[in-house]
């Protein structure tokens, strides 16, 4: 089928729930990707995060080529090894003893708030409530929306679940005000991808890690979009000097495959017990074994050093553009996660540069954000930063 076949079968079919561009892509090698006419594209959105090592990377292929010859999926009323594997690495190269694994961020962060909740009622006494930010995202499930600090993502849907309050993001004072007898965890993005590429300040997760400690609370962090060598390092608060008690992943975990994690330190985790919760395909052999190799490939392959070296070299280049275009208010991210905020709405910016063959986003409306993959080299870079400049040239 060609693009225009693709297009009119899916508005026929398909639930109207996103506002898609006219293009369908059929093919991604590295960081490109080709739709159903042909037409080549440099992808900066990565599937938003998803295609860290870039598309079709050989070792996940490889991967997901031999464990499907094996074995796809079993319930887990029974042990694989793929699973109890990628569960021990995720382990040995972070704060936590414990892995849940399930499908998506959205599940990733309810796991969370459901482990919370029984630690609270557990150990807390009886504590229900979790704070999280204004223009936070964790997820489209009512109780994850009703975390989330984003009106748009909440409106339609009230009743809304109970126990759920924002403050602002960045803002200890506020935090601190907010905390009760009813709080039970703090849930943070150490980077709010959804709310504007918005970094935490350098001492804001360590200051909640002091709240959370003083009150007896959960720190959680949401690092579905930002975990998985997003930053330069494997997980965003290695940057922060910090340890959560509860982490959630996702996107890139499975290499474009649904695989999602909560991880937990051992004093929280015991709060789950058999049929506590559960995921029909979470974490199966097939999906555990490309988180396995995109795990391996990001901690041996040399992907983490050079998402350091290719961010300074986009963050760079985007300041530089800030220079010339007065109306590009600030540049700013970590790593290979990084946006632009404008003076302006951003969304003729990115059809734009589709049309020029370069894939970004706009988020928060005025925030261009760019998520080439962490094996980006200069090429693709300087290519990325030289449509974009002449497409800002024509704004």
């Amino acid at each position: 089928m060609d693009s225009r076949q693709i297009l009119k079968l899916t508005d026929k079919y398909v639930a109207t729930t996103y506002a898609r561009f006219p293009v369908a892509l059929v093919r991604g090698k590295g960081a490109r990707v080709w739709d159903a006419d042909g037409k080549e594209y440099l992808d900066f959105v990565g599937g938003i995060a998803v295609m860290s090592l870039g598309h079709s990377h050989p070792a996940v292929v490889r991967a997901i080529q031999q464990q499907a010859k094996r074995l796809l999926h079993v319930s887990n009323l029974y042990y694989t090894a793929p699973q109890s594997e990628l569960a021990r690495e995720l382990c040995r190269h972070s704060f936590a003893d414990r892995v849940f694994f399930c499908n998506s961020g959205a599940e990733a962060n309810e796991a969370a708030i459901k482990l919370a909740r029984r630690h609270g009622a557990a150990w807390l006494g009886g504590r229900y409530e979790i704070l999280s930010t204004h223009n936070s995202f964790h997820g489209r499930t009512l109780a994850t929306l009703t975390a989330t600090g984003q009106e748009k993502v909440r409106a339609g849907y009230d009743p809304l679940p109970q126990g759920f309050r924002q403050v602002p993001y960045n803002d200890l004072a506020a935090m601190e005000a907010a905390i009760d007898e009813k709080t039970v965890a703090v849930l943070v993005e150490p980077i709010q991808g959804e709310g504007g590429v918005v970094v935490a300040d350098e001492n804001y997760l360590r200051g909640l890690r002091e709240l959370c400690d003083r009150h007896g609370l959960l720190l959680i962090f949401d690092e579905v979009q930002v975990g998985m060598g997003r930053t330069g390092k494997l997980f965003a608060y290695e940057h922060y000097g910090v340890e959560p008690d509860i982490m959630t992943l996702a996107k890139a975990l499975g290499g474009g495959l649904p695989l999602g994690a909560m991880l937990a330190k051992e004093k929280v985790a015991r709060s789950f017990v058999p049929g506590s919760h559960a995921s029909t395909f979470g974490g199966n052999p097939l999906v555990c074994s490309a988180g396995l190799a995109v795990l391996r490939t990001l901690l041996q392959g040399g992907a983490l050093k050079n998402c350091a070296r290719m961010g300074r070299l986009l963050l760079k280049g985007l300041k530089g553009l800030k220079g010339r275009f007065s109306w590009i208010r600030e540049v700013r991210g970590k790593g290979l996660i990084l946006g632009m905020e404008l003076e302006r709405d951003g969304s003729k910016i990115v059809v734009d540069c589709l049309q020029a063959g370069l894939l970004i986003n706009c988020t928060a409306q005025n925030v261009l954000r760019l998520l080439p993959p962490l094996t980006s080299g200069r090429k693709e870079i300087d290519r990325g930063l030289a449509i974009l400049e002449k497409v800002l040239s024509r704004q």
